[in-house]
């Protein structure tokens, strides 16, 4: 069977610099099925590891190669509109660069075409570019959320998921105002009692603008009125009252100044002087008099004062210092009275929306449901398929999807819909369906993944896939098969596959060998493609540990066979 190599989106090329035992490496890529062999502890893993750390995966300063402060990876990706990505603000044209530098001291930055931004902004990227296919996520698979993932995203319905998402949150939210306000109605009696009261307080103090600094003044002049009215009386003694008061005394002189006015009328002006200050001394001496009968007070004045600021100071003490915030505090209660007020209204009226919502919910969910009953049937006739091409005599794979009701008969419903989904599994006629997380085998697991993977890419997006040595547990024509799925997924996407498998590494467009070797007292690690005669050493490496005339011929089959 001829498989056409993919030639669109790709990583073209990946560069790592001091990470792990890698120093300086740059490796190209090409379109279809890139193979990645060497031999154990070469630094195949490494590379993907390095990838995963341009994609935005979280990193440890022990990455670092030893002896450097800092390490980096860049992944250069050529792109054409076709591929759906995220809007991050920044100018993304046919070339992407992901780089993220690592450091001694555990700072990590991160970089998309020179750009510094976020880790989750580049992870919302490399999630966009690259799906990486291990050996751990094997495990994964085993998870109900994981296959439901796939079930929708062969489906796609990512539309239909985000609008029962929507609604799902509205009646979260409508739940939650429901259950606030149903506990400010149990404690209601007691709080509007407190806040009655509270607005009461403040409302019959009366308190006005500017009262407390005028009590404060009076409060000083009460606490010293026997001193005021000494001094009050000893001026307005001295002044007006006495037998030698400044006023008889000025009379005695202005008689005087006349009589010499008479002789001498040059002091006139001094005569006028004395005739205008005397009345002025005549109206101080009333003022005193009137200072005296204004604080001519009761005796518990005083008392009443203080009374009065201590009200200001207990008010202060409960709603805050100053009238400012007493009567902000008073507006807030009256408010929260009229909603307290009005919250049995609004409790009929938030159950009304939350009973809307949620047949609205429910018919979402049904949607849902009705639809993933539709792809779940299609992606059992495809996987079994697939199975068969992997070597699986008579496979058979369901989906089992049911729902569940609570003790009062109504569907339960979560972030996700009212499905129960688990993918069941037998691989041999007459065994019953299992579960996934019931298969033993490793192989079997591996090619379950496989078929899964082969029917997601007919619909994924995603440019570039990785399998990072998925072939654990299979051999011989199993090994063929697996392979052969593989090249046939390299006609949509690009793939990068790392394989200890020659049967797997014969069927590659283009085989890249990682070799690690000592210089220096360091290890090199180098990644170069390989063709004619050096591929097919390595492939009779692969195949018996040795580059003998036997297992060059065995690898002569191989590369010769119909690809």
């Amino acid at each position: 069977m001829f498989y056409a190599i993919f030639t669109g989106n790709m990583l073209k090329e990946l560069r790592i610099k001091n990470l792990a035992i890698i120093g300086d490496l740059s490796i190209s890529f090409r379109g279809g099925l890139n193979v990645l062999t060497g031999e154990t502890g070469a630094g195949k893993s490494i590379v993907v590891d390095a990838l995963g750390l341009a994609l935005g995966d979280r990193a440890q300063t022990d990455m670092i190669r030893s002896g450097e402060k800092e390490g980096s990876v860049q992944a250069w990706f050529e792109l054409d509109d076709s591929v759906p990505l995220p809007d991050i603000g920044i100018d993304i044209s046919e070339d992407i660069v992901l780089r993220r530098t690592l450091s001694s001291s555990g700072k990590s930055r991160a970089f998309i075409n020179d750009t510094m931004v976020t880790l989750q902004t580049l992870s919302e990227i490399g999630k966009s570019l690259v799906d990486i296919h291990s050996q751990h996520e094997h495990q994964s698979l085993l998870k109900a959320e994981k296959q439901r993932s796939m079930l929708d995203s062969y489906g796609r319905l990512r539309n239909e998921l985000d609008a029962f998402g929507l609604l799902f949150r509205e009646v979260q939210s409508i739940k939650t105002a429901i259950d606030e306000l149903e506990t400010k109605v149990k404690e209601r009696a007691y709080r509007l009692d407190l806040l009655q009261y509270q607005v009461n307080e403040i409302n019959t103090a009366s308190l006005k603008a500017g009262e407390k600094e005028t009590l404060e003044e009076e409060r000083h002049i009460l606490s010293n009125l026997s001193k005021l009215n000494e001094l009050t009386e000893t001026s307005y003694s001295l002044l007006y009252s006495s037998d030698n008061s400044c006023t008889e005394q000025l009379s005695m002189a202005l008689l005087r100044l006349r009589e010499m006015y008479a002789i001498d009328p040059s002091v006139e002006e001094t005569l006028g002087m004395i005739e205008s200050s005397l009345p002025l001394i005549e109206d101080a001496g009333i003022a005193l008099r009137g200072y005296r009968e204004k604080y001519d007070v009761p005796p518990n004045k005083l008392e009443a004062v203080e009374d009065r600021l201590e009200l200001f100071r207990k008010l202060e003490k409960k709603y805050g210092e100053g009238l400012r915030a007493i009567m902000d505090y008073r507006d807030k209660a009256e408010e929260e009275l009229k909603s307290l007020e009005s919250s049995d209204e609004r409790l009929a009226s938030l159950r009304t929306d939350l009973r809307m919502k949620e047949e609205a919910l429910l018919q979402a969910a049904q949607l849902l449901t009705d639809k993933r009953k539709k792809t779940a049937r299609k992606i059992e006739e495809l996987i079994i398929a697939n199975l068969k091409d992997l070597a699986f005599g008579d496979p058979a794979f369901k989906i089992d999807m049911h729902q569940e009701k609570d003790h009062d008969g109504i569907y339960i419903i979560n972030s996700y819909g009212m499905d129960r989904i688990e993918f069941l599994f037998s691989a041999n006629p007459g065994e019953p369906l299992k579960p996934l997380s019931r298969i033993i085998s490793g192989g079997e697991l591996s090619r379950v993944m496989l078929a899964l993977k082969s029917i997601l890419a007919e619909v994924d997006s995603l440019p570039v896939l990785i399998f990072d040595e998925v072939d654990a547990g299979i051999g011989g024509r199993t090994a063929e098969s697996v392979g052969k799925k593989l090249r046939a997924i390299s006609g949509r996407h690009q793939l990068l596959c790392i394989t200890h498998l020659p049967q797997i590494a014969s069927l590659g467009d283009f085989h890249l060998k990682i070799e690690k070797k000592d210089k220096d007292k360091r290890v090199i690690v180098n990644v170069r493609e390989i063709d004619g005669r050096e591929r097919l050493d390595e492939i009779a490496r692969m195949l018996s540990g040795t580059s003998t005339e036997t297992s060059l011929r065995h690898a002569e089959e191989l590369l010769g066979r119909e690809k």
